[in-house]
This record gives structure tokens, C-alpha cells and sequence, in this order.
């Protein structure tokens, strides 16, 4: 399945990882709230089953989503752990 990011269920599913991280990038000691990315953190191509559980999502800037880019397999466990450690206010 080709990714529709017109899709109100994709859309839905952006907006809440955005909420739940702050809007702000995830990554350790940044906190750049300008041109973020929601990046799935289980590939979307082979995890349908994980398409839009917000646990599966991070939000990373432009640099940290291009850093991570065609290297996503070996991030999994480093996204994983960085969400479970991250205190969210509810």
C-alpha cells in the first residue's frame, strides 16, 4: 500500500504523535519546533499492523529525520527507549 499523506487516518495519526511529543524534536538535546516530521519508527512498508499506533511515532526535525533516513532498522530500539523514558503529561 502507497502512503496517502492526504489520508485523514495518517493525518489524525501526525497530529497526535505531534501532541504527545510537545511539538518539538525528540532528539536528545534538541528542541527544534520548526519543520518536524513524524517519523515511524517501525517501517510503514513492512508494519501495517503499527501504521497508526501513535506509540510507533516520533517526531524528529528535518536534520534528525534526514540523519535517520535509509537507516531507520538500526534506530528502532534507540526511538523505542527514548519514549519510554520520556515522561508525558497527560
Amino acid at each position: 500500500m502507497k502512503r496517502d499523506y492526504s489520508d485523514p487516518l495518517y493525518k489524525a495519526w501526525r497530529q497526535k504523535v505531534r501532541q504527545r511529543d510537545h511539538g518539538i524534536c525528540q532528539w536528545p538535546n534538541c528542541s527544534n519546533s520548526k519543520k518536524l516530521h513524524v517519523h515511524h519508527i517501525n517501517k510503514w512498508a513492512s508494519n501495517a499492523h503499527l501504521r497508526y499506533d501513535i506509540n510507533n511515532g516520533i517526531t524528529l526535525c528535518k536534520a534528525h529525520h534526514d540523519m535517520v533516513k535509509n537507516n531507520e532498522d538500526s534506530y528502532i530500539e534507540f526511538f523505542s527507549k527514548l519514549l519510554s523514558n520520556k515522561h508525558y503529561d497527560k
